[in-house]
């Protein structure tokens, strides 16, 4: 039987060896996998050379990007609970940091960057820039961007709506 939408490649076990005449045989759940197991890898090793972690860089991006008002605690454990390794790690996460005095509450709970939190957002921020110069090497930005919107258009597709994560093109 013919496939529904034209493509008649076979899917094949998952192979790390494949060769490159092979690899549109290959199944994209085994690579993006891999791709973000070894990525998130490497950052979060980058990150515990300096003694911080990956979600910490979150919540100190969270609440520096928060928006004309501050932030809630309760408002960055529901934006970011769905990035971490568990329920309650966000949440612990903003005790962590304000224990280093990285982060402060006001007399409404918001939370606010301290200058030291600020120091080491910027400073994280260098990091990840850098991890990602090392990722991107040998690939052009088009050829990411390429990548991306195949990945964006497989998720649309397993959604059910392939218009998910597009640009409205104009006319």
């Amino acid at each position: 039987m013919g496939s529904p939408i034209g493509n008649t490649t076979d899917q094949a076990p998952a192979n790390p060896a494949a060769t490159d005449d092979t690899l549109a045989s290959q199944p994209i759940g085994y690579w993006s996998g891999l791709a973000h197991a070894a990525v998130t890898r490497h950052l979060r090793d980058a990150m515990a050379r300096i003694d911080v972690t990956q979600p910490q860089y979150w919540v100190l991006n969270s609440v520096n990007g928060g928006g004309p008002a501050a932030p809630s605690r309760e408002a960055v454990v529901a934006l970011l609970t769905h990035l971490a390794d568990g329920p309650h790690e966000i949440a612990r996460v903003v005790d962590q940091l304000l224990h280093r005095e990285w982060l402060r509450t006001d007399d409404e709970q918001r939370l606010h960057l301290t200058d030291a939190g600020e120091a080491a957002r910027v400073r994280l921020r260098e990091l990840a820039t850098e991890v990602r110069a090392e990722v991107h090497q040998g690939i052009s930005d088009e050829e990411y961007v390429a990548a991306l919107q195949v990945l964006r258009k497989m998720v649309a597709n397993v959604e059910g709506d392939g218009n998910v994560g597009t640009t409205p093109r104009t006319s």
